[in-house]
């Protein structure tokens, strides 16, 4: 049965558990491509095997992998800015949410399966297809969370986005835990470490899709009627974004909330970014430690993503998520003073149990804030803005880091970011018939 959308002031639609189960298994299946491929194995096999210490020449000029590296982030990050509108738009005008999310969802895991086979040299091949794969996870992401307001109603949204995130640490971790086992017994199976990689990135990408399965058979289109040739849903699928853009810019509980997660996912996405670096260059950590830090957040986000749900449920999805700004705001404070490994797991674990929250009640409040009819074009503006809060705090670091000499000052300033977000998210005012 299609899907469908329910008027803005009815309570929403009936929840299916099937179709919900179906929905928080694609958190599980991409997960495994965010962590594996996206944060952890890629990054580290494209500098050391696919590029080489000693770089790569491009029009005579050597430039090293981690320039080559962010190149291919932003990039992949542009595309989204400049399509991830149009295609929801696009969405809503057909009623083929479900079948954006397939191909993205496909083209992506597609792209992360070729990356498995790059090796040394393979730059440009590389690039290309990371770049591609980003583009399309993010894109399929926007279908994907512009389904939330239609399979449930506003009561649940929290309830179901915070179980979507411990699906996804579950799935994500786990993948990531059998690659880390296969890299540590590598030589005893008879491969390289270069090979241990690539099988992780091409497992990766399969599981992505298998597990994705479930989702395309419950998550089904609701066709309109509307689509009357490509030319003329691109042109509407223009015209909606535009029109989106500008209802946002005029004011609304949709774009306060906007700024306020600009600001305070800039500080998460630093936090993040920056973690593993600081820990090395400040602490002294190794690889291995670092890893297992990593591991520790994934279990601890997994908890942190059901117990801010039920957070939410009892003081309200806005409060739940101020509460996690203020453990953030300590988790940067305390970064400026730890010095030991047993302190950086214990702040790892209060990150995993901060982050699932309010990554998943960012997602479900503005769930709340947005028509269910048009939650895809919408949706894509909240993918804009995830990928644009990415860019400004990482820089910020980096240039505090490169002025004072030292990691610590820059991690008061992603303090900054989310005591800033809290209070442009103090102005959110949530419609009273959607404040479940």
């Amino acid at each position: 049965m299609p899907l469908k959308s329910t008027p803005d002031k009815a309570a929403g639609p009936h929840a299916d558990p099937k179709v919900v189960r179906a929905w928080c298994m694609y958190d599980w299946a991409n997960s495994a491509y965010i962590l594996t491929v996206a944060t952890a194995v890629l990054p580290a096999w494209f500098a050391a095997g696919i590029v080489g210490p000693e770089g790569y020449d491009v029009f005579g000029t050597n430039v090293s992998a981690t320039t080559l590296w962010g190149l291919t982030v932003g990039l992949s990050a542009l595309a989204v800015f400049m399509f991830a509108p149009v295609l929801g738009a696009a969405a809503d005008l057909t009623g083929r949410a479900g079948s954006f999310l397939r191909l993205f969802c496909l083209l992506g895991a597609a792209s992360a399966f070729g990356l498995g086979f790059q090796g040394p040299g393979d730059v440009v091949a590389a690039m290309l297809l990371f770049a591609l794969a980003q583009a399309s996870f993010n894109s399929a992401n926007v279908f994907y969370d512009a389904f939330l307001p239609r399979i449930v109603p506003d009561s649940q949204t929290d309830t179901v986005s915070g179980r979507g995130y411990a699906y996804g640490y579950i799935g994500g971790g786990l993948h990531f835990l059998l690659c880390l086992v296969l890299m540590a017994l590598h030589e005893r199976l008879g491969l390289t470490q270069g090979q241990a990689a690539q099988i992780s990135i091409a497992t990766a990408a399969l599981w992505w899709a298998g597990f994705s399965v479930p989702t395309f058979l419950a998550l089904r289109d609701a066709p309109t009627g509307n689509g009357k040739g490509i030319a003329h849903i691109v042109r509407h699928g223009v015209d909606e974004a535009v029109a989106t853009a500008r209802t946002l810019l005029h004011g609304g509980p949709a774009s306060v909330f906007l700024l306020a997660y600009l600001l305070y996912n800039d500080g998460i996405q630093t936090t993040i970014s920056m973690a593993t670096i600081y820990g090395a260059e400040e602490l002294g950590l190794a690889t291995t430690e670092l890893m297992i830090t990593l591991l520790v957040i994934q279990a601890v986000a997994f908890a942190g993503s059901l117990l801010f749900a039920r957070l939410a449920g009892r003081i309200g999805t806005k409060a739940a998520i101020m509460v996690a700004l203020a453990v953030w705001t300590g988790v940067a404070g305390c970064a400026y003073v730890i010095e030991t490994a047993v302190q950086f797991f214990v702040l790892g674990g209060f990150v995993g149990l901060v982050l699932g929250g309010s990554q998943a009640l960012s997602r479900s409040l503005y769930a709340k804030l947005v028509p269910r009819e048009a939650s895809a074009r919408y949706f894509g503006y909240f993918s804009v803005v995830t990928k644009f809060s990415a860019v400004g705090g990482p820089l910020i670091f980096a240039l505090m880091r490169h002025w004072t000499g030292s990691s610590r000052p820059a991690v008061l300033v992603i303090a900054v970011f989310f005591l800033l977000g809290m209070v442009v998210l103090s102005r959110v005012r949530v419609p009273p018939e959607r404040d479940a």
